[in-house]
């Protein structure tokens, strides 16, 4: 069908229309108004221009993507005494047919329109007046396209480019991240590279980092338990805690300074607990540290034995004193 202009009283938001005009917000087109910066030639610092966004109606932008898509420009969102020059209309009924009649070459706007309405026909846009949106609107027929982007997030239930099944949507905690920073501190400090050609640009910037904390507390959530947590021996602070049940038994003592040093000199990381304190708060206090490993030193000292506990599984075997080394190393070589 042909654009068709229909009352749409007091609905702004995409679910008001869509269940106004009786259609689904797959069928709805959503205009976002931002505004970014771009190099001013005249002033040689930064000026705003008009950017806006075209998506479907039951999609999120992403904004890292929408970045990418215009070159690493900062943006943010337009202002209310923006978007009237640019649009004929206050929002809630911003679409895409007509915004570039009255615009000239400085103020045109930077049109950016999600993949995911390549192709689509008869959708229901904002028409720029007031209480009213256009219904069969049809992208590239109706409005100009000049740059085709994917800026959306992903849904749940839609296809992994990779496997092709269905993705999920979990909440994840950010441990690493990359920064497209674009022109923003590069201009500022006035870097300069030399190109293929020999000539002056301006780098676009980068970062890079990782999470420390993050990473522990991510750790954490996945492996703990009503008594605490564990580590992996990758970052946990000791590969394993030697507690001496009974530091005022003589041969207990020595037992237990005996295996901290041959584990100590195997290359181990060790933590002796040698405190005056009874064997349950020292196991309790273990089991709160992450330790992955712990090794109690008992009143089997006298079959030359002592305990050795996975703290993952809560698994215990006996191992022999004279052995423990070769026996701890062939237990952390399995986890």
């Amino acid at each position: 069908g042909k654009p068709e202009l229909v009352h749409t009283p007091g609905k702004k938001t995409i679910e008001e229309v869509a269940a106004y005009l009786g259609v689904s917000p797959t069928q709805k087109i959503k205009t976002l108004a931002y505004m970014m910066a771009i190099p001013d030639e005249e002033t040689g610092g930064l000026k705003d221009h008009p950017l806006i966004v075209f998506v479907r109606g039951d999609h999120m932008l992403n904004e890292a993507k929408l970045g990418s898509a215009i070159g690493g420009h900062e943006f943010r969102i337009m202002r209310a005494e923006e978007i009237e020059p640019v649009f004929g209309s206050g929002a809630g009924y911003l679409g895409p047919i007509g915004i570039r009649a009255a615009m000239t070459k400085e103020t045109e706007p930077f049109i950016v329109v999600d993949e995911a309405l390549r192709g689509r026909t008869n959708l229901v846009a904002g028409a720029n007046q007031e209480d009213h949106h256009m219904r069969n609107v049809t992208p590239e027929r109706d409005f100009a396209v000049e740059h085709w982007a994917d800026v959306r997030n992903v849904t749940e239930g839609e296809a992994c480019l990779k496997c092709g099944g269905a993705l999920k949507v979990a909440k994840a905690v950010e441990i690493g991240h990359i920064f497209k920073l674009g022109f923003k501190y590069s201009e500022s400090m006035g870097a300069k590279v030399l190109d293929p050609n020999g000539k002056e640009v301006t780098p676009i910037m980068g970062s890079y980092g990782i999470g420390i904390e993050r990473i522990l507390t991510s750790a954490i959530e996945q492996n703990h338990d009503a008594d605490g947590f564990w580590l992996d021996r990758a970052i946990a602070p000791f590969d394993v805690i030697v507690v001496a049940t009974n530091t005022k038994d003589v041969a207990i003592m020595e037992a237990a300074t005996k295996v901290s040093n041959e584990l100590e000199s195997t290359g181990f990381d060790v933590l002796f607990d040698d405190r005056d304190e009874r064997a349950g708060v020292k196991f309790k206090d273990a089991d709160l540290i992450g330790v992955p490993f712990r090794i109690n030193v008992g009143k089997k000292v006298a079959e030359g034995k002592v305990e050795l506990v996975t703290r993952s599984t809560r698994t215990a075997v006996d191992a022999n004193i004279a052995d423990i080394a070769s026996v701890f190393c062939a237990t952390t070589s399995q986890k």
